[in-house]
């Protein structure tokens, strides 16, 4: 099986561990970037088009299928969901769709078609200035969340709970958001959709992650993480638990939610990460992306539920139907959180043996490296790397995740932190 992966602007090396799974899984990956580093890939399967606009990689995305003949596009990224729906249709691909994908990359878009659809969501309104934010954080009532429309990764994300901290807070979102990494990762020449930031109501209860499969009439929810971070202003989205704590009435609704938001946005067929807040006892879509979650999502997967996202996707882009059923959890409890630094220029990143031979030790990835630059709130919301831990119950699997997480030292650049 030969699979293209897209980015119109690579992201560094962060995809990196998960071509290779591609590999391992006995998939043939060949690499296309508009804008990238030589050394990313095998170079007789790997070219870089020298520009992200839309036109030349779609115009180099054909010659190469003429001469490989793909069985599918794929990407990890959410910066590249519209690209690989615009490659995909223009090569005679599997693919959901340019509108599908353009609704399931920006939120706004996302919104009104849960409101069409009658999938659960927050109250929403998209913002053009301040007077306009402040008056729907009246409407809705404080607290209420500010968030970019194009945004990934909690980057800009907000919860505000007063007109000060809002006069504070879109300044600080407006400003940032032209500037956003993921934003600036999109292939110039798409379509999509208002860039901008929008007001949404707060929902007051647990989050839980999900890897679904949409296929055809039918969707299933693979895996089911909870998110177990203590709320703040900002959303670092660090600290993960599966199997979900959730009863089967409530696996049964989030499934039901999810079903909704998956056929208001257009999907039919398409691996996907979904995002569930409760309110009121009752679910609320906060997103459904057309890729895997990141982090080490897709390892949780595999051990706590025994579905895969990495050969999820590897399936649904070449057209056939994925190994996947409905959520059955496997009793494996794993913790996991993102590393988190100060802000600051990365020196050096020190990982121990002791964190690396650790045998709870189940995920760990480093992709910062010395002269990175680490942005956090309100700047950004970098994180350095992720790490993952195993446990006989959830206290445990979150002790050891901790405890490694502890061992590993990050020194900043002393003249620029």
């Amino acid at each position: 099986m030969k699979l293209l992966a897209l980015e119109a602007s690579q992201n560094s090396y962060y995809y990196l561990p998960r071509y290779q799974q591609i590999e391992d899984f006995g998939g043939v990956l060949y690499v296309l970037n508009g804008v990238g580093t030589e050394d990313l890939w095998p170079s007789e399967r790997y070219r870089i088009a020298g520009s992200n606009h839309i036109d030349d990689l779609i115009r180099h995305a054909k010659a190469w299928h003429a001469e490989e003949s793909f069985d599918g596009v794929l990407t990890f990224s959410e910066s590249g969901v519209v690209l690989v729906a615009a490659v995909a249709e223009a090569l005679g691909l599997p693919g959901i769709g340019v509108d599908a994908a353009r609704t399931s990359r920006n939120k706004l878009i996302m919104r009104q078609a849960h409101e069409k659809g009658g999938a659960a969501h927050p109250d929403f309104r998209f913002v053009e200035d301040l007077d306009a934010a402040l008056q729907a954080a009246e409407d809705f009532g404080y607290p209420v969340i500010l968030k970019p429309t194009l945004g990934a990764a909690s980057n800009f994300v907000f919860r505000v709970d007063d007109e000060e901290k809002m006069r504070e807070r879109y300044a600080q979102a407006r400003e940032g958001i032209d500037g956003m990494t993921w934003y600036n990762m999109e292939a110039e020449g798409l379509d999509l959709g208002p860039h901008g930031l929008l007001v949404e109501s707060f929902l007051d209860g647990h989050e839980h992650l999900i890897e679904a499969v949409a296929w055809d009439d039918e969707v299933y929810l693979g895996s089911i993480v909870d998110r177990v971070t203590s709320e703040g202003e900002t959303f670092d989205d660090d600290v993960h638990h599966a199997p979900t704590s959730l009863t089967a009435e409530q696996v049964a609704e989030v499934h039901a939610v999810v079903a909704a938001g998956v056929r208001a946005q257009g999907l039919t067929r398409g691996a996907l990460h979904a995002e569930v807040r409760f309110h009121q006892g009752k679910p609320f879509l906060l997103e459904i992306a057309v890729r895997p979650g990141g982090g080490g999502l897709d390892h949780m997967a595999r051990l706590s539920a025994g579905y895969d996202p990495i050969r999820g996707l590897m399936d649904v882009s070449r057209g056939v139907r994925p190994d996947v059923h409905h959520f059955s959890p496997t009793g494996l409890h794993t913790a996991a959180m993102c590393l988190i630094c100060p802000g600051g220029v990365i020196a050096s990143i020190d990982v121990p043996p002791a964190v690396n031979e650790s045998e709870a030790l189940y995920y760990l990835k480093i992709f910062a490296k010395p002269g990175d630059l680490i942005k956090r709130p309100p700047l950004g919301n970098n994180i350095f790397g992720g790490i993952g831990a195993l446990g006989a119950s959830f206290d445990e699997a979150m002790r050891n995740a901790n405890d490694l997480a502890g061992k590993i030292e990050v020194k900043l650049s002393e003249t620029q932190k």
